[in-house]
């Protein structure tokens, strides 16, 4: 892996440019600038950890339609395990990562002791409610098993959508994203829960008679979170935005920021609203 260098980066106007035209970025001056990534043939590499959908089709999308006219030059590295990518950042094998919202952040750095710090919200994917045997929530029955994710923020964030259901009331002053079992105050139809690998609900969903599963694996399994969740998480308001995200002594690093001007221009929110029909919904 290729380590910051010292070689001095130059400042750039960054042009994103596509098919559906020409967006002008420019890049604002730092003060206090971190170590620049390392420079060949007149781009800077910059190496990011990222799960494969969408953060792995959004990068490679702007790897081959804009990072060139920011003079960039985009290594991506999918990684299909949630915990693995902030690992790779904090020790310095990857410069950057795209796969996490705020409170998974935050239980990570507080869990870990990570000196990591995100840039604004890309896209939300809403968690879904899926089954292989039920076309309604209404026929959820007495009993029912429910497979959620065992990590914590999504665990709560889980178990907030089917409160928002009507299947499960949580204890009053409890955060969704640090709720668990224990603080259901009311479960009517007595459902079981079992915790698992977020990465693994869609494979074991009939195991269950239904399973809470986050977007972008539902889009790994060919689950349309738009057409086949009984119910969908709101987008409006939503605080699990997923980001870029950067060690904090690069967090003004120019080839950092100018990444993540790509990910917010108009070329990236229109291929994310074309290509995912609402499972994906940009944030900006």
């Amino acid at each position: 892996m290729t380590a910051l260098s010292s070689r001095t980066l130059s400042r750039r106007g960054v042009f994103a440019a596509s098919g559906a035209g020409l967006a002008a970025l420019a890049l604002a001056a730092c003060g206090d600038q971190s170590e620049p990534l390392a420079e060949e043939g007149g781009r800077t590499t910059v190496r990011v950890a990222a799960t494969p959908l969408p953060h792995m089709e959004i990068l490679t999308f702007v790897k081959d339609n804009l990072a060139e006219d920011a003079g960039l030059e985009l290594d991506l590295q999918e990684q299909t395990e949630y915990p693995i990518p902030n690992r790779l950042l904090s020790e310095g094998e990857v410069d950057a990562n795209f796969f996490q919202h705020l409170p998974y952040l935050e239980t990570e750095i507080e869990e870990n002791g990570y000196e990591l710090t995100p840039f604004e919200g890309v896209h939300i994917e809403p968690l879904g409610i899926f089954s292989e045997s039920l076309t309604s929530v209404d026929e959820i029955t007495d009993g029912a098993s429910v497979g959620i994710p065992n990590d914590p923020t999504n665990r709560g964030r889980a178990l907030a959508l089917l409160a928002a259901e009507g299947l499960l009331a949580l204890a009053d002053g409890i955060e969704p994203t640090e709720a668990t079992p224990d603080d259901i105050a009311d479960n009517p139809k007595g459902l079981a829960f079992e915790e698992i690998d977020a990465a693994l609900l869609p494979r074991t969903l009939g195991d269950y008679a239904i399973a809470v599963i986050n977007g972008n694996y539902a889009l790994e399994a060919d689950l349309s979170p738009a057409e086949d969740a009984l119910a969908l998480e709101s987008g409006e308001d939503n605080p699990y935005a997923n980001m870029l995200v950067v060690r904090t002594e690069d967090k003004d690093n120019e080839a950092l920021v100018a990444l993540d001007e790509l990910l917010h221009s108009e070329d990236v929110k229109a291929f994310i609203e074309e290509n995912y029909s609402g499972a994906v919904i940009p944030a900006f």
